[in-house]
Order: structure tokens, then C-alpha cells, then sequence
């Protein structure tokens, strides 16, 4: 690990048993009430895309509107809220994703992105993946160029970043936890 992995590392709280017995729960709350903590995490999640031609910045529900709209405001680039459905009150695009334990539908509105805007992708965490790529099915859906997918943790052990790399959206995280 990089000295920046284990310094944002230590911020995030680990609760075990969490939501339910044999899952670590990464708890990022920690890390964004710390304020230098939070600032740096959002310089590098930026980073590879400072000057760069970023038109908007898509943010999952519900930590990914916290971090993504802190990363869009750095870029200058506009937010886009992907929201659970019913959520958005203008006409929208669903998709259904899958869960660890089913399915769940997300919507997106069907004109938060113009056909070839640039976009990233920001979420606080990756796991398996199945929120991410559905995300990435519906910015797609609108036309959306999708550049890359950014997520504060990466649980490898669950695939979800390499299974967007299979998609071919680059993938960006800070650090990365073992196991569950």
C-alpha cells in the first residue's frame, strides 16, 4: 500500500458483523467528518482528470452525492443525482441492477446528460458491482461517454472493479480492503 492508501485507510471505520454476521462493513462517515481527510480524498479521486474536458459528474445514492458533487465542483463540471427508483421528479430512464441479496431499480433523468458528454462515475465504494454497472448501462442508455468509474474503497475480493474494467471504464480507487 501507498503512504496515501494507509493514511486514508486508518480514517475509515471497520464494523464487523454489519449488516449482518460475517460482513466488515467499511464505514466511510469517518473519513468524510474529517475534514483534511475529506479534502485529500477528493484531490486525488480528481487528480488524473485536473484540465481535462469533464462535462458532468454522476453521482450513485446516496454517499455518491456527497463525494461526487465535491469532485464535480473541483472539476467544474455539472452533477448528475443516479437515484433509487422514484426518486426524481422529471421524466427518467430505469435500469435494474443487481444486489448481493436481489435486484433494485435505479433512475436517472432522461436528459441529465447531452449525447457525447464526457462523464465520471462516483461512488463511495465498489463491491460486487452490480450498482456500478447498472450506472454505467444507464449513462450510456442517454449517450453519455463514460471516462472512468472513481470509488473512495475497492473490495477486490468481490470483483465489482474488475467487472467495469470488462466494460472498459477505467477504474479509480483509493484504497482497498480484503475480503468482505
Amino acid at each position: 500500500m501507498t503512504p496515501l492508501m494507509l493514511d486514508l485507510a486508518s480514517v475509515v471505520r471497520s464494523i464487523p458483523d454489519y449488516p449482518k454476521p460475517g460482513v466488515m462493513f467499511r464505514d466511510i462517515t469517518t473519513l468524510l467528518g474529517n475534514a483534511r481527510a475529506f479534502r485529500r480524498t477528493v484531490d486525488e479521486l480528481v487528480q488524473p482528470w485536473a484540465g481535462a474536458k469533464i462535462d458532468k459528474v454522476a453521482g450513485i445514492e446516496a454517499r455518491g452525492f456527497i463525494v461526487g458533487g465535491a469532485v464535480a465542483h473541483q472539476l467544474s463540471a455539472g452533477f448528475v443525482p443516479i437515484r433509487k427508483k422514484g426518486k426524481l421528479p422529471h421524466q427518467t430512464v430505469r435500469m435494474a441492477y443487481a444486489l448481493e441479496y436481489g435486484e433494485d431499480e435505479m433512475e436517472i433523468h432522461v436528459d441529465a446528460v447531452e449525447p457525447g458528454e464526457r462523464v465520471i462515475l462516483v461512488d463511495d465504494l465498489i463491491a460486487t458491482g452490480g450498482t456500478a454497472e447498472g450506472a454505467v448501462k444507464l449513462l450510456r442508455q442517454i449517450g453519455a461517454e463514460v471516462i472512468a468509474a472513481c470509488f473512495i474503497v475497492d473490495l477486490p475480493d468481490l470483483g465489482g472493479a474488475e467487472k467495469l474494467r470488462a466494460m472498459g471504464v477505467p477504474v479509480r480507487t483509493l484504497m482497498a480492503f480484503e475480503g468482505h
